[in-house]
């Protein structure tokens, strides 16, 4: 079955093993956007458990991870399927869509096809392309690695005190101290932003890691899509940061920059 012009499922001469909808398609135009900063070309997954991303970059300096719930989806009929992409085509299509638009994804043969409805119908046609990358388990390369602090604050705040160390250098530091949380950028100058815990849920011991701000800028445009963004960081250990909200969530990984002793 395949749906017409007109909106009505229809007898297809392929079978169609994925069809679904997603009512809210800024969602995934958002996030599409994001993670093509970091890599080129993804397979999304479908599952039952809904749609999903895991990538690394090429420079194997961060990871990726996003994740639409089933019940995001007006619309589920699928078996597990992996879908490769060229993101900048998707970004280009996905552009296409409005606030109010729903975006429908259909896979036939070796195609995907998206359908963008709103006030007008579109259709778009794209190439799946096989994707020479490692398949990456999110939950178990994240196992291995050590989260002795976590810090809960607002987006926001989060994004001005980035912005502030973007001015001044291009890599910032996450400290604790004495129950505090430090977001500072040194270099000839200096930015330092000082959280207490009546501004953020600090639950941690005290330690530092250094960050590459070009990575944490292109991380945090996922803020926008949550109030709250939730970091786990050790001393000169990797980053986590998550964007969580009831329809999908968003994780980052990125290495912690260590700087050589003279």
């Amino acid at each position: 079955m395949i749906l017409d012009d007109n909106n009505i499922l229809k007898e297809s001469q392929y079978p169609i093993k994925m069809l679904i909808k997603l009512e809210n398609a800024s969602l995934l135009t958002r996030v599409v956007e994001i993670i093509s900063e970091l890599v080129t070309e993804v397979k999304i997954r479908i599952d039952e458990k809904g749609m999903g991303i895991t990538a690394m970059d090429p420079a194997n300096v961060s990871m990726v991870n996003f994740r639409i719930s089933k019940n995001a989806f007006s619309q589920f009929e699928s078996e597990k399927e992996i879908i490769g992409v060229n993101l900048e085509n998707l970004k280009q299509i996905l552009r296409r869509c409005s606030s109010g638009s729903s975006l429908i994804l259909e896979k036939e043969e070796n195609l995907l096809k998206i359908r963008i409805e709103d006030k007008i119908i579109r259709n778009f046609t794209l190439n799946m392309i096989n994707v020479d990358s490692e398949d990456i388990n999110f939950e178990e390369k994240v196992s291995n690695m050590e989260f002795s602090s976590s810090v809960e604050i607002g987006s926001s705040e989060l994004i001005s005190a980035i912005e502030d160390c973007a001015i001044m250098a291009d890599a910032c530091s996450f400290i604790i101290q004495d129950g505090k949380f430090i977001v500072e950028a040194k270099s000839l100058n200096s930015a330092r932003t000082e959280f207490s815990s009546e501004q953020a849920v600090i639950k941690a011991e005290n330690c530092g890691a250094k960050f590459s701000l070009e990575y944490l800028q292109k991380f945090l445009k996922g803020a926008k899509l949550c109030n709250k963004t939730l970091l786990k960081f050790a001393e000169d250990h990797p980053l986590r940061m998550d964007f969580i909200n009831s329809e999908m969530e968003l994780s980052f990984i990125l290495a912690p920059r260590v700087e050589n002793e003279d």
